[in-house]
C-alpha cells in the first residue's frame, strides 16, 4: 500500500516478510501479533498443528491454548483473538469454500467462543502468506493492523480520525489504502463498532467488495461477544490485501479432481435449486414458513412456535426485497449464491437516518430473532435493526433473543418505565426494540444493562428487582452464557441436547437435528439420539477446521438422496468433502477419517472449557423454557398436544389435575429425560458421567499432550 497513504497515519510498529507461496492449502506459518508491546513477528505452523488441529478453529484453538493463562479473563491482555481459514479455504471450484473462524474467551460466557464467518479476510489472509493472524495484547490508542501481501509488509498504525461504525469504516478504509481500482477487489477487513464498546455481545464484521454494488459488504462472526474482546483491545480494524485470486492460488495436490467434484455440485444447485430451497433467490429466509409449519419459530420468547402474522416476514416477502439476479456469493465461485441484500434501504432512525445504506440479510436467525420472537413482523423494523446491529457491531441472535427476554419481563411486570427509562418495551413494539439498540450503540440507559447479556441480567433483576430467580431461570434463553439462536426445540429432546450439550453454548451451528428427530421421527432411542449428538456435532465441525461453509451441505441435496441409507447425512456431498481434503492436501482420507479429525478438535475444546473452570455436567444445563412449558399460557396453547403424552407416555389422567399439577408431572418426566439423554451423550463420547473426556479418548485420538492430561486428571 502506498507510501503517501501511509504518511497520514503514525506507524507503530513494522514487520516486513517475504509471503511464502500455498502449498496443498498452507502457507506454513501464522502471524503474530501484540498491541502491548507492539511486537510482531512469524510462527511456524508445525507437522501437529497440521495432522491434529488441521486448520481453521483447530488452530485457533492451539494458539490460544498456548496463548492464556488458566485464570485469564475475557479482558485480560493475555487473551487473545485468532482467526484462520483453513486448508481448503480459498479454492474456487466448489461452493462454499470461503469461510474464516475466530475463536477468543468470551465476555459472555467465560469460556472458548469460535465462530464462523463468511467474507474475503480468510481467504486472503492465506493468499498473503498467512494460515492464521494471532492478536494479543492491548493498544494504548485505537489502531489499525495492515497486513499487506503485495508489498509483503505488515503495520500496526494509529487511526484517531478513521470511524468506529462499520459502513462508515469500510469505506474509509477502501478510500485510504486501496491505491487503484482493482485493490479493492482483493482486499478484505475486519471491524467492529460502537455497540460492540459497551454490550458484551458484539460481532465482528468481515468485508467482501461486491463488484457489482461497487461497495463492501459484511458477513458477521456473532456470537460470543468477539466484536467486545475486539473493540476492548483498541482495535478499529485489521485489513488485509494479496494478490489477484487464481482458480490455483491454493497450490492443491490435484487440481482436476478438485473440478470434477465442483463441477457435480454446480450443476445439482443449477439443476435443483429452484425446487428445493431457492437459496440463490431468497437464501435462508425460506426457512420462516417452513419452521412457522412445524410449530419452531420462535416467538414471544420462545413461547409459541407460529404465527398468524409470519407471512409478513417470510421468504416470499423477502425475494420480493432482495435485489436479484446478482451473483451473491461470499466468495468467489460459491454458485449457490445466498448471500443476499436490500439495496438502497433508507434509514429512519438514530445517528444514520436518511442514509440510503445496503442491508446485509436479513438471514433466517435474524428474522426470527428481532422479528417473531419480539413479536415484531414489520419488515422495515427487521431491516432497521438488522443495519444497526451491523453497523455499530452487534450480534442479531444474542439481540433478538435478549430483547424477547427483555419484553417478557416487562410484561409479567418485573420491568416497567421507569426501570427501562421511558421504553415501553412489550412484545410487537418495534420502535422501543430499535431504542434499546440504539442505547447499547451510545452505552446509555437501559440498554447498557440488556446489553450484558441474559446470564446478568437474570442476576441483576433478582438484587435490583427482587425478580423470582426461578422464573427468570426458566424464561431466560441463554446456557453457559451465551443467548440461544432461533429455534423452539420443546418438543425435540435431541435438539435440546443440540443446543445444551455444545462446548461454546446454544448455537445450531454444531447440531440441527430437530427435523430429524420431531418431524420424522428418525431418533426414537436414547441411543439414536447419542449417535446423531455424537456424528452431526463432529461433522459440523469439520467445516470450521477447514473454511468451509456448511450450506451446500445439506441446503442443496441430490434428487436421489433419499434412497440412500443414511439420507439425513447426505452421502454424496459427505464423499464430496472427502474428495476435496484428499485432492487439496495430498493426504488421502474416508469419511472416517473427516470425523476423527473432528473428534480430536472437539475434545481438545471441550478440556480447554474444563481448563478455565467450566465444561462439567452442571454446565450443561439448559433453561426450561427450552423443555417445555414455562407458564399456563404456554402449556395451554398446546393442551391437547401436552394432555395427549401425560396420557400416553406416563399413564396419567389430565381430567382430574389442574393446570399447574399437570405442567408439573410434564415438567418433572422432561427434565429427567434430559438427564437421561446426557448420560447417553457422554458414554457414546467417550467421557465420564460428569461430561468430562476419559484420558482413553484421549489417547485414541491422539492429543493426550501431557499439559492436556494434566487438565484433565483433576476431574477424575
Amino acid at each position: 500500500m502506498s507510501e503517501k497513504t501511509q504518511a497520514t497515519r503514525r506507524v507503530l510498529a513494522e514487520y516486513t516478510y517475504e509471503a511464502p507461496p500455498v502449498e496443498r492449502g498452507y502457507t506454513g506459518q501464522t502471524l503474530y501479533v501484540n498491541l502491548s508491546d507492539n511486537t510482531i513477528s512469524a510462527k511456524p505452523v508445525t507437522d501437529v498443528m497440521k495432522e491434529k488441529f488441521i486448520g481453521g478453529r483447530g488452530f485457533g484453538l492451539w494458539l490460544l491454548w498456548h496463548g492464556v493463562k488458566d485464570d485469564t479473563k475475557w479482558n485480560d491482555p493475555e487473551n487473545e483473538i485468532v482467526i484462520s481459514s483453513g486448508p481448503i479455504g480459498g479454492i474456487t471450484q466448489y461452493p462454499g469454500s470461503g469461510k474464516s473462524l475466530v475463536v477468543t474467551i468470551s465476555p459472555l460466557t467465560d469460556i472458548v467462543i469460535d465462530s464462523n464467518v463468511g467474507g474475503h479476510f480468510g481467504p486472503l489472509l492465506k493468499f498473503a502468506g498467512w494460515d492464521g493472524i494471532e492478536i494479543q495484547g492491548k493498544a494504548e490508542e485505537e489502531v489499525i493492523v495492515v497486513i499487506d501481501g503485495v508489498s509483503g509488509r505488515v503495520t500496526i498504525e494509529e487511526a484517531p480520525d478513521a470511524p468506529v461504525d462499520t459502513h462508515l469504516l469500510g469505506h474509509w478504509l477502501i478510500e485510504q489504502l486501496a491505491e487503484k481500482k482493482e485493490d479493492r477487489y482483493f482486499m478484505s477487513t475486519v471491524s467492529a463498532g460502537s455497540g460492540a464498546e459497551h454490550t458484551r455481545i458484539g460481532c465482528l464484521n468481515f468485508s467482501l467488495y461486491d463488484r457489482k454494488r461497487k461497495a463492501p459488504r459484511f458477513k458477521q462472526a456473532g456470537r460470543g461477544g468477539i466484536g467486545t474482546v475486539f473493540r476492548d483491545k483498541r482495535i478499529k480494524a485489521l485489513v488485509v490485501r494479496s494478490g489477484p485470486v487464481r482458480g490455483d492460488s491454493n497450490h492443491p495436490a490435484d487440481p482436476e479432481r478438485i473440478a470434477r467434484v465442483g463441477t457435480r455440485l454446480h450443476k445439482e444447485i443449477h439443476d435443483y435449486d429452484d425446487e428445493q430451497n431457492r437459496m440463490r433467490k431468497r437464501g435462508t429466509p425460506y426457512l420462516v414458513q417452513i419452521m412457522d409449519d412445524y410449530d419452531l419459530l420462535p416467538v414471544h420468547n420462545f413461547k409459541f412456535g407460529s404465527h398468524s402474522d409470519t407471512p409478513k416476514i417470510n421468504g416470499d416477502v423477502w425475494e420480493a426485497r432482495f435485489t436479484q439476479g446478482l451473483p451473491d456469493g461470499c466468495w468467489y465461485g460459491c454458485t449457490m449464491a445466498c448471500s443476499h441484500a436490500v439495496d438502497a434501504y433508507t434509514v429512519r432512525t438514530g445517528p444514520y437516518k436518511g442514509q440510503k445504506v445496503i442491508v446485509d440479510g436479513p438471514e433466517y436467525e435474524t428474522i426470527a430473532g428481532v422479528g417473531s420472537n419480539c413479536g415484531i413482523f414489520n419488515p422495515d423494523d427487521i431491516l432497521e435493526i438488522n443495519f444497526y446491529c451491523d453497523t455499530y457491531g452487534i450480534d442479531t441472535i444474542s439481540f433478538g433473543t435478549l430483547t424477547a427476554f427483555v419484553m417478557e419481563c416487562y410484561e409479567a411486570g418485573i420491568l416497567d418505565k421507569e426501570k427501562t427509562g421511558g421504553l415501553e418495551l412489550t412484545f410487537g413494539n418495534g420502535e422501543a426494540a430499535i431504542e434499546l439498540l440504539h442505547q447499547m450503540g451510545r452505552g446509555e440507559g437501559f440498554g447498557k444493562i440488556a446489553g450484558q447479556g441474559i446470564r446478568r441480567m437474570k442476576e441483576y433483576f433478582v438484587s435490583e428487582y427482587g425478580a423470582d430467580p426461578q422464573f427468570l431461570q426458566d424464561i431466560g434463553m441463554e446456557a453457559k452464557g451465551l443467548e440461544y439462536s432461533e429455534y423452539v426445540c420443546k418438543e425435540s429432546l435431541a435438539q435440546q441436547g443440540g443446543y445444551g450439550l455444545t462446548n461454546k453454548g446454544p448455537q445450531h451451528d454444531e447440531a440441527w437435528l430437530i427435523f430429524m428427530d420431531q418431524v420424522s421421527n428418525l431418533l426414537p432411542t436414547f441411543e439414536d439420539k447419542a449417535e446423531a449428538l455424537h456424528y452431526f456435532p463432529m461433522f459440523r465441525t469439520w467445516f470450521g477446521l477447514v473454511g468451509h461453509c456448511k450450506l451446500p451441505w445439506n441446503d442443496i441435496v441430490p434428487p436421489d438422496n433419499r434412497y440412500t441409507d443414511e439420507p439425513a447425512k447426505i452421502p454424496e456431498h459427505v464423499q464430496n468433502y472427502v474428495e476435496l481434503f484428499s485432492a487439496v492436501t495430498g493426504r488421502e482420507i474416508t469419511k472416517e477419517d473427516l470425523i476423527a479429525q473432528s473428534e480430536a478438535v472437539y475434545n481438545f475444546q471441550r478440556v480447554f472449557n474444563l481448563r478455565l473452570g467450566k465444561g462439567r455436567r452442571e454446565h450443561d444445563a439448559i433453561p426450561y423454557r427450552s423443555q417445555g412449558p414455562v407458564t399456563v399460557e404456554e402449556y395451554e396453547s398446546r393442551a391437547e398436544r401436552y394432555d395427549q403424552q401425560l396420557r400416553e407416555i406416563l399413564g396419567l389422567d389430565p381430567e382430574g389435575m389442574s393446570t399447574q399439577e399437570k405442567m408439573a408431572a410434564l415438567r418433572k418426566y422432561r427434565e429427567e429425560q434430559y438427564e437421561r439423554l446426557k448420560d447417553a451423550v457422554y458414554e457414546r463420547r467417550g467421557w465420564t458421567p460428569d461430561g468430562v473426556p476419559k484420558l482413553e479418548t484421549l489417547k485414541r485420538l491422539g492429543i493426550d499432550f501431557p499439559e492436556v492430561v494434566a487438565v484433565v486428571q483433576k476431574h477424575l
